[in-house]
């Protein structure tokens, strides 16, 4: 059978791709693995980032390279394997994050995260998804003064870029939060228009049912290869899976930390590297309910209440893609937010573990590829996928049907690692 597009991957970014083409009347195929919502969109913290303005630049200071060489921190791990094979990319991040070019990353960067929450409540409104949504923000904990007057003299600024925010005494944040310990805090930024989400992953899936309610398919399998469609007149493109063939025209790579491996055989070499990160889930009681996602700064992981009980996600670990799970980091991590809330039982036997698709730039991939019409890119997103699956789908529906486009697509081109 023949589509109109065919999009691989089913996380957000994907789903959202798939779901704004389906909805401006293409036919429309979706493959994945898995389903929707159950790889790593299924995994995060739960958040859509309105705040998130600011990149996270490869650490240059000699006193951070110091405290991350031992690699026993809770935001940051790595294993010397997943150096070695990805130490050209990470050379590129360490070019990239100087302060200069840091400044030009995040003007472009901007450009995406201001209609985060504006798209997301357009597929939101459409999927009937808004039980999933609490709008009043999360809470940003810090356990010196001097990092809380950082952040908040940063927020002051941020305000130009349309992010509300409120900075938080001890006291305040007591009264926001009671069950939890704050002994070693001394207060926090309160982000006011960023969004919770209760099951990230449900949220995924209600998008993903919109979309075949509008028509749209979904297969479950296992993408092989991909080659142009040469016994087409109009070009296009041949999809081979473990089941079937697929046939279309035009073709969206956002398989996230595996999208290079699809377009490698095509001639593509992308420096994308995967960031892994773990979370696990612990039963609420009335001991330790909370409201808001809670983020420690200075050590670098979330506290969430998700449907699924509360949820602890670490930083990020620097691994390959099939390295076997490490609880190092994560044993770590609970034993400090074990201090600020009981967590006594366990939801899961295993903790979950995904990685995120991460470029040198900080920026994802989103446009055409260079040496293939009708060939698209949605991908390397970083730790913001989820927040800008929705933006990033609108613009890669532009881009096929040569739309003006909402946002400058320029910044984001594949090429601008050739040239």
């Amino acid at each position: 059978m023949r589509y109109d597009v065919i999009v691989i991957g089913a996380g957000m970014v994907g789903t959202s791709a798939a779901w704004h083409l389906q909805k401006n009347n293409s036919k429309v195929l979706m493959l994945d693995r898995k389903l929707p919502g159950l790889e790593t969109s299924y995994g995060n913290a739960g958040l859509i980032q309105r705040e998130a303005i600011h990149t996270h630049p490869f650490p240059r200071q000699l006193t951070e390279l110091v405290r991350v060489m031992p690699n026993q921190g809770t935001d940051i791990r790595y294993r010397i394997p997943a150096i070695l094979r990805y130490h050209q990319a990470l050379l590129k991040y360490w070019k990239y994050s100087a302060p200069a070019m840091v400044k030009q990353i995040e003007s472009e960067w901007q450009t995406l995260i201001e209609h985060c929450t504006s798209e997301h409540q357009t597929m939101i409104e459409a999927s009937g998804a808004d039980e999933l949504i609490t709008r009043d923000g999360w809470l940003q904990l810090h356990r010196s003064n001097e990092t809380l007057k950082i952040a908040a003299d940063t927020a002051i600024l941020d305000r130009e870029q349309g992010v509300e925010h409120k900075v938080l005494s001890l006291d305040e944040l007591k009264a926001m939060e009671p069950n939890a310990n704050f002994d070693g805090f001394v207060g926090a930024i309160h982000w006011l228009n960023s969004w919770q989400v209760s099951n990230p992953s449900l949220l995924v899936k209600a998008y993903a049912k919109n979309f075949e309610q509008m028509g749209g398919e979904i297969k479950e399998t296992n993408v092989k290869e991909i080659t142009p469609d040469s016994d087409n007149d109009n070009n296009g493109w041949r999809v081979v899976t473990d089941s079937e063939t697929y046939y279309c025209d035009d073709l969206v790579v956002a398989a996230g930390p595996w999208s290079n491996e699809l377009i490698k055989p095509l001639g593509y070499n992308l420096p994308l590297f995967p960031m892994r990160g773990y979370h696990q889930h612990f039963k609420v009681s009335a001991k330790n309910t909370i409201h808001h996602s809670m983020f420690d700064m200075d050590k670098g992981f979330v506290m969430g209440p998700m449907q699924q009980g509360i949820r602890i996600t670490t930083g990020a670990e620097m691994t390959t893609m099939d390295a076997p799970k490490n609880f190092g980091q994560l044993k770590t991590v609970l034993k400090l937010a074990r201090k600020i809330l009981p967590l006594d039982e366990a939801v899961e036997s295993e903790a979950w573990a995904g990685s995120r698709p991460c470029m040198p730039d900080m920026k994802p991939v989103i446009g055409p590829a260079l040496k293939h019409d009708k060939l698209w890119f949605a991908f390397g997103h970083s730790h913001q996928g989820f927040t800008l699956g929705p933006i990033t789908g609108r613009l890669v529906e532009e881009l096929i049907h040569d739309k003006p486009t909402t946002v400058d697509v320029e910044p984001f081109n594949a090429q601008r690692f050739s040239k």
